[in-house]
C-alpha cells in the first residue's frame, strides 16, 4: 500500500480512529485519577462519540480502505450515525442511574466507547476478517458490560450466559468462514460475488452461508438463535440493557444486509430460504412469548425479538426497496426502544428502589401524566398502529415483502403484528384504567429529554418522514 492509498485509508477510517486514540486516553485519565473520574471521563466520552459523529456527517468521501477490507459509502454512513445516536443516547441516560447501578466507575464509559468502536468496523466490514474483528471488539465489551455489576447475582449471570452463548455463535461464524473461503478461495465480500456468480454454488458454501448466518443473527437475537435475550435484558443493570438494544442491534443489521446483499447476492434462493424461515420464527415466537410476561425488561426482550423478524421480512425480500425498508425499521425501532427504556428507568419508588413489574404502572396517568402520555405513544408505535412511526416502519418492510411475491410472509407478519398489540395496548389500559398503586419519584432530567424526544418522533414522523425516507432510500442504493 502507497502512502498515498494509507492516508487515504486513514481518512476515511477517522471516525473509527477518533473513538480508538480516545478510549486509550480515556483509560490513561481514569487509571491515573482514580475512581472519582467517572464523571468525567462519562462526560469527556459522550464528547468522543459526538466527534465522531460529527466528522462522519460533515467530512464528505467514500470508497474502499485498507485493501477493500473497510468500505465507506452512503448505507455505511447512515446506519453509522444512526448506532452513534443509540450510544450517546444510552450513555447520557445511565448519568443519574450510575450510582445506584454500580456503574460510577471509570471503566464503564470506555468499554462502551470500545463497543461503539466495535459496531462502527462492523457496519463498515467489507471482508470476512473485518466482519469478525468488529463483532469480536463489539461483544467483548458488551460481555464485560452485561456483568459490571459484580455484587448483583442477576447482573453476574446474565454476564456469563452472554458470554457462553456468545462464544458459541462466534465459533459458528468462524466455521462458517473457514467454509466460505474454502468454496471460493476469497474473504472480501466483492470477491466472494464474483465467484459465486461465475459458477455453480457448490453444497459447502451453502453450508458456510448457512453457518455465518448464524452467527450474525445470535447478535440480533433472531429466533432460533434468541436464548440470551430475556435472561441478559432482565440481569443486565437496565442502563445497559437500554445500551444492548440499540446500537449493537443496528450494527448487527447492518452487516447482516452487507453480507447477504454484496457477497451473496448471486445465491439470493438460498439465503432468501433462511431469512425468510427466522423471520416467521422470530416474529411469531416474540409475539405469543411476550404475552406472558411480567417483567417489563423481559416483555421488551421477547418484543425486540418480535421486531427483529419484522425487520427480516424487508431483507427476505431481497430488493432495494426491501433494504430500505430494513434500514427505516432499525433507525425507528432504535429511537422506540430507547424511549421505552428511558420510561423504564424511570420507574424508581420514592423510597429510591427500581420496579420492574409492568403491574407497577398501574395508575401512572394520574401520578405522571407526561410520562404516561410518551409511553402511550410509545407503545401504540410499537404495536403498528396509524399514523404513528412504527406504522411506517412495518408498511415498508410488508410492501417489500408483497412487491417480492412473498404473500405468505407478509400475512404471517399481519398476524403477529396483531397478537403483538395484545401486550402493549395491556401496558396502555394499565396506566390509564387502573388504580395508581403507588407514586414515581421525580424523573431525572436527562430521561425526560429522551422520552420526550422518542415521543416527539415518533407522532411527528408522519409530517417530517420524508426527509428521513429518503436518506433510508439513498442507503439502499449502495447495493443495487
Amino acid at each position: 500500500m502507497t502512502s498515498e492509498l494509507f492516508l487515504t485509508s486513514l481518512q476515511l477510517a477517522m471516525p473509527e480512529i477518533i473513538l480508538a486514540v480516545g478510549a486509550l486516553a480515556l483509560l490513561m485519565i481514569g487509571v491515573f485519577s482514580g475512581e472519582r473520574s467517572a464523571p468525567t471521563v462519562t462526560g469527556l466520552a459522550v464528547a468522543l462519540i459526538i466527534a465522531s459523529g460529527l466528522w462522519l456527517v460533515l467530512v464528505p468521501g467514500e470508497g474502499a480502505a485498507f485493501g477493500g477490507a473497510f468500505i465507506l459509502d452512503p448505507f455505511a454512513r447512515f446506519m453509522k450515525v444512526v448506532a452513534l445516536i443509540g450510544s450517546v443516547t444510552a450513555m447520557i441516560m445511565t448519568v443519574g442511574h450510575a450510582r445506584s447501578e454500580q456503574l460510577d466507575r471509570f471503566e464503564f464509559p470506555v468499554l462502551l466507547v470500545l463497543a461503539t468502536l466495535g459496531m462502527m468496523l462492523l457496519i463498515s466490514a467489507n471482508d470476512l476478517l473485518a466482519l469478525y474483528l468488529g463483532l469480536e471488539l463489539m461483544s467483548l465489551a458488551l460481555y464485560v458490560v452485561a456483568a459490571i455489576n459484580r455484587d448483583s447475582l442477576r447482573s453476574t449471570e446474565s454476564g456469563l450466559k452472554y458470554f457462553v452463548l456468545g462464544s458459541l455463535s462466534s465459533g459458528m461464524l468462524l466455521y462458517g468462514m473457514s467454509l466460505v473461503y474454502g468454496f471460493t478461495g476469497n474473504t472480501g465480500f466483492d470477491e466472494i460475488a464474483l465467484v459465486l456468480a461465475s459458477e455453480t454454488r457448490s453444497l459447502g458454501l451453502v453450508f458456510g452461508l448457512v453457518f455465518v448466518l448464524a452467527g450474525v443473527c445470535f447478535k440480533i437475537s433472531a429466533v432460533p438463535f434468541h436464548m440470551w435475550t430475556p435472561d441478559v435484558y432482565e440481569g443486565a443493570p437496565t442502563p445497559v440493557t437500554a445500551f444492548f438494544a440499540a446500537g449493537p442491534k443496528v450494527a448487527a443489521m447492518a452487516i447482516l444486509v452487507r453480507v447477504v446483499s454484496e457477497a451473496f447476492l448471486p445465491v439470493v434462493a438460498d439465503w432468501q430460504q433462511i431469512l425468510v424461515f427466522v423471520s416467521i420464527a422470530s416474529m411469531l415466537l416474540g409475539s405469543f412469548a411476550a404475552i406472558g410476561q411480567r417483567n417489563i425488561k423481559r416483555l421488551m426482550a421477547y418484543s425486540s425479538i418480535g421486531h427483529m423478524g419484522f425487520a427480516l421480512v424487508g431483507l427476505a425480500a431481497g430488493t432495494e426497496t426491501g433494504v430500505s425498508g430494513v434500514i427505516l425499521y432499525m433507525l425507528i425501532y432504535m429511537v422506540m426502544t430507547l424511549g421505552t427504556f428511558a420510561c423504564i428507568m424511570a420507574m424508581r419508588r420514592k423510597e429510591g428502589d427500581n420496579v420492574e413489574n409492568v403491574d407497577d404502572l398501574a395508575g401512572l396517568a394520574s401520578t405522571k401524566p407526561f410520562m404516561a402520555v410518551v409511553l402511550t405513544a410509545l407503545m401504540f408505535s410499537m404495536a403498528g398502529i396509524p399514523p404513528l412511526a412504527g406504522f411506517f416502519a412495518k408498511y415498508f418492510v410488508f410492501i417489500a415483502a408483497i412487491e417480492a411475491k412473498l404473500y405468505a410472509l407478509a400475512i404471517i407478519g399481519v398476524l403477529s403484528s396483531v397478537v403483538g398489540a395484545y401486550y402493549y395496548l395491556r401496558i396502555v389500559k394499565l396506566m390509564w384504567f387502573d388504580e395508581a398503586t403507588g407514586e414515581f419519584a421525580r424523573i431525572a432530567g436527562e430521561l425526560r429529554l429522551v422520552f420526550g424526544v422518542s415521543g416527539l418522533f415518533v407522532t411527528a414522523y408522519v409530517i417530517f418522514g420524508g426527509p428521513v425516507g429518503s436518506a433510508a432510500n439513498a442507503a439502499a442504493k449502495s447495493f443495487f
